[in-house]
Protein backbone atom coordinates (compact mmCIF):
# COMPACT_ATOMS: atom_id res chain seq x y z
CA UNK A 1 0.00 0.00 0.00
CA UNK A 2 2.77 2.41 1.00
CA UNK A 3 4.75 1.38 -2.06
CA UNK A 4 1.76 2.08 -4.31
CA UNK A 5 1.46 5.55 -2.86
CA UNK A 6 5.16 6.24 -3.08
CA UNK A 7 5.46 5.21 -6.73
CA UNK A 8 3.45 8.17 -8.14
CA UNK A 9 5.39 10.53 -5.87
CA UNK A 10 8.73 9.14 -7.03
CA UNK A 11 7.59 9.33 -10.64
CA UNK A 12 6.70 12.99 -10.18
CA UNK A 13 10.06 13.71 -8.55
CA UNK A 14 11.88 11.96 -11.38
CA UNK A 15 9.92 13.93 -13.97
CA UNK A 16 10.66 17.17 -12.12
CA UNK A 17 14.36 16.30 -11.97
CA UNK A 18 14.39 15.57 -15.69
CA UNK A 19 12.87 18.97 -16.37
CA UNK A 20 15.20 20.68 -13.90
CA UNK A 21 18.42 19.33 -15.42
CA UNK A 22 18.23 21.35 -18.66
CA UNK A 23 17.31 24.49 -16.69
CA UNK A 24 20.17 23.92 -14.26
CA UNK A 25 22.55 23.33 -17.16
CA UNK A 26 21.39 26.55 -18.78
CA UNK A 27 21.77 28.47 -15.53
CA UNK A 28 25.16 26.86 -14.93
CA UNK A 29 26.10 28.56 -18.21
CA UNK A 30 28.82 26.15 -19.25
CA UNK A 31 29.09 22.38 -19.74
CA UNK A 32 29.25 20.78 -16.30
CA UNK A 33 32.02 18.36 -17.30
CA UNK A 34 34.41 21.28 -17.84
CA UNK A 35 35.03 22.04 -14.18
CA UNK A 36 37.30 25.00 -14.95
CA UNK A 37 34.75 26.54 -17.32
CA UNK A 38 36.89 25.75 -20.35
CA UNK A 39 35.70 24.04 -23.52
CA UNK A 40 38.65 23.72 -25.92
CA UNK A 41 37.74 24.04 -29.58
CA UNK A 42 34.42 25.78 -29.04
CA UNK A 43 33.94 29.00 -31.05
CA UNK A 44 31.17 31.24 -29.64
CA UNK A 45 28.70 33.07 -31.87
CA UNK A 46 28.32 36.85 -31.96
CA UNK A 47 25.12 36.50 -29.94
CA UNK A 48 26.97 34.56 -27.23
CA UNK A 49 29.66 37.25 -27.12
CA UNK A 50 26.99 39.83 -26.19
CA UNK A 51 27.24 40.43 -22.45
CA UNK A 52 24.37 41.25 -20.07
CA UNK A 53 24.18 45.03 -19.45
CA UNK A 54 25.68 44.80 -15.95
CA UNK A 55 28.91 43.27 -17.29
CA UNK A 56 29.45 45.46 -20.34
CA UNK A 57 32.52 47.69 -20.49
CA UNK A 58 31.71 51.13 -19.12
CA UNK A 59 33.18 54.16 -17.34
CA UNK A 60 32.15 54.46 -13.69
CA UNK A 61 32.81 56.65 -10.69
CA UNK A 62 35.55 54.96 -8.66
CA UNK A 63 37.33 56.26 -5.59
CA UNK A 64 40.88 55.00 -5.08
CA UNK A 65 44.35 56.21 -4.12
CA UNK A 66 45.92 54.08 -6.86
CA UNK A 67 47.57 55.91 -9.76
CA UNK A 68 45.88 56.20 -13.16
CA UNK A 69 46.60 53.16 -15.31
CA UNK A 70 46.54 50.74 -12.37
CA UNK A 71 44.41 47.60 -12.77
CA UNK A 72 42.24 46.68 -9.78
CA UNK A 73 40.52 43.30 -9.81
CA UNK A 74 37.56 42.90 -7.45
CA UNK A 75 36.94 39.16 -7.24
CA UNK A 76 33.72 39.43 -5.22
CA UNK A 77 32.21 42.00 -7.58
CA UNK A 78 33.31 40.17 -10.77
CA UNK A 79 34.77 43.41 -12.15
CA UNK A 80 38.17 44.60 -13.34
CA UNK A 81 38.84 48.33 -13.11
CA UNK A 82 41.44 50.43 -14.93
CA UNK A 83 41.95 53.61 -12.92
CA UNK A 84 41.46 56.71 -15.07
CA UNK A 85 41.98 59.43 -12.48
CA UNK A 86 39.56 62.17 -11.40
CA UNK A 87 37.46 59.64 -9.51
CA UNK A 88 36.73 57.47 -12.54
CA UNK A 89 37.66 54.05 -13.82
CA UNK A 90 36.98 51.91 -16.85
CA UNK A 91 35.11 48.82 -15.66
CA UNK A 92 35.03 45.38 -17.34
CA UNK A 93 32.93 42.36 -16.41
CA UNK A 94 35.09 39.32 -15.68
CA UNK A 95 34.99 35.66 -14.71
CA UNK A 96 37.04 34.70 -11.65
CA UNK A 97 38.41 31.69 -9.81
CA UNK A 98 35.94 29.34 -8.22
CA UNK A 99 35.88 28.59 -4.50
CA UNK A 100 39.28 27.36 -3.37
CA UNK A 101 41.02 29.01 -6.35
CA UNK A 102 40.58 32.68 -5.43
CA UNK A 103 43.48 34.78 -4.25
CA UNK A 104 44.57 38.35 -3.63
CA UNK A 105 47.80 40.24 -3.93
CA UNK A 106 49.89 42.83 -5.72
CA UNK A 107 51.58 41.97 -9.02
CA UNK A 108 52.68 43.50 -12.31
CA UNK A 109 52.01 42.66 -15.92
CA UNK A 110 55.22 40.93 -17.01
CA UNK A 111 54.27 39.86 -20.52
CA UNK A 112 51.59 40.30 -23.19
CA UNK A 113 50.59 37.87 -25.91
CA UNK A 114 48.20 37.96 -28.86
CA UNK A 115 46.26 34.72 -29.50
CA UNK A 116 48.25 32.85 -26.85
CA UNK A 117 48.81 29.10 -26.91
CA UNK A 118 47.28 27.08 -24.09
CA UNK A 119 49.19 24.49 -22.05
CA UNK A 120 46.95 23.34 -19.20
CA UNK A 121 49.00 22.94 -15.99
CA UNK A 122 49.38 19.43 -14.49
CA UNK A 123 46.84 20.21 -11.76
CA UNK A 124 44.18 20.98 -14.37
CA UNK A 125 45.06 17.85 -16.35
CA UNK A 126 44.62 15.82 -13.17
CA UNK A 127 41.13 17.25 -12.70
CA UNK A 128 40.23 16.94 -16.38
CA UNK A 129 42.42 14.24 -17.97
CA UNK A 130 40.63 14.54 -21.32
CA UNK A 131 41.99 18.07 -21.91
CA UNK A 132 44.63 18.57 -24.61
CA UNK A 133 48.21 18.87 -23.34
CA UNK A 134 48.77 21.76 -25.75
CA UNK A 135 46.52 23.88 -27.95
CA UNK A 136 47.72 26.52 -30.42
CA UNK A 137 46.23 29.99 -30.19
CA UNK A 138 43.06 30.71 -32.13
CA UNK A 139 39.32 31.41 -31.84
CA UNK A 140 38.57 28.05 -30.16
CA UNK A 141 41.36 28.41 -27.60
CA UNK A 142 40.18 28.86 -23.97
CA UNK A 143 42.81 31.60 -23.54
CA UNK A 144 40.96 33.77 -26.04
CA UNK A 145 42.35 36.56 -28.17
CA UNK A 146 44.88 38.10 -25.75
CA UNK A 147 46.66 37.37 -22.48
CA UNK A 148 48.32 39.56 -19.87
CA UNK A 149 50.67 37.55 -17.65
CA UNK A 150 50.73 38.31 -13.92
CA UNK A 151 54.19 38.37 -12.36
CA UNK A 152 55.91 34.97 -12.32
CA UNK A 153 52.68 33.17 -11.39
CA UNK A 154 50.58 30.81 -13.53
CA UNK A 155 47.77 33.38 -13.44
CA UNK A 156 46.73 35.60 -16.34
CA UNK A 157 44.14 38.11 -17.39
CA UNK A 158 42.94 36.66 -20.68
CA UNK A 159 40.11 36.26 -23.15
CA UNK A 160 37.76 33.31 -23.35
CA UNK A 161 35.82 31.17 -25.79
CA UNK A 162 33.16 30.76 -23.08
CA UNK A 163 31.67 34.27 -22.81
CA UNK A 164 28.74 32.98 -20.77
CA UNK A 165 31.14 32.41 -17.84
CA UNK A 166 31.64 36.17 -17.40
CA UNK A 167 30.22 37.08 -14.01
CA UNK A 168 30.76 33.57 -12.66
CA UNK A 169 33.42 31.89 -10.51
CA UNK A 170 34.59 28.83 -12.46
CA UNK A 171 38.27 29.25 -13.34
CA UNK A 172 41.43 27.94 -11.67
CA UNK A 173 42.40 31.45 -10.57
CA UNK A 174 42.81 33.37 -13.83
CA UNK A 175 40.61 36.33 -14.75
CA UNK A 176 38.75 36.13 -18.07
CA UNK A 177 37.07 38.74 -20.25
CA UNK A 178 35.19 38.42 -23.51
CA UNK A 179 37.53 38.75 -26.47
CA UNK A 180 36.38 42.26 -27.43
CA UNK A 181 37.15 43.46 -23.91
CA UNK A 182 40.52 41.74 -23.54
CA UNK A 183 41.60 43.23 -26.88
CA UNK A 184 40.55 46.67 -25.65
CA UNK A 185 42.39 46.17 -22.35
CA UNK A 186 45.46 44.77 -24.11
CA UNK A 187 45.83 47.93 -26.18
CA UNK A 188 45.57 50.15 -23.09
CA UNK A 189 47.88 48.31 -20.72
CA UNK A 190 51.70 48.24 -21.06
CA UNK A 191 54.06 45.68 -19.55
CA UNK A 192 54.93 46.78 -16.03
CA UNK A 193 51.39 47.86 -15.13
CA UNK A 194 50.54 47.43 -11.44
CA UNK A 195 47.73 44.95 -10.74
CA UNK A 196 45.90 44.89 -7.40
CA UNK A 197 43.75 41.80 -6.78
CA UNK A 198 41.19 42.16 -3.97
CA UNK A 199 38.75 39.67 -2.54
CA UNK A 200 36.40 42.36 -1.24
CA UNK A 201 35.52 45.87 -2.49
CA UNK A 202 37.42 48.72 -0.87
CA UNK A 203 35.29 50.70 1.60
Amino acid sequence: MIASRLFPLLSCLAAFAAMAIPAAAAQGRYPAQYVDGDQPGYVPSEAEEELPPEFKRTTVFYRTTEAPGTIIVSTSERFLYVVQGNGRALRYGIGVGREGFQWQGLLKITRKQEWPDWTPPPEMIQRQPYLPRFMAGGPGNPMGARALYLGTTVYRIHGTNQPQTIGTAVSSGCFRLVNADIMDLYDRIPVGTKVVVRQKPQI
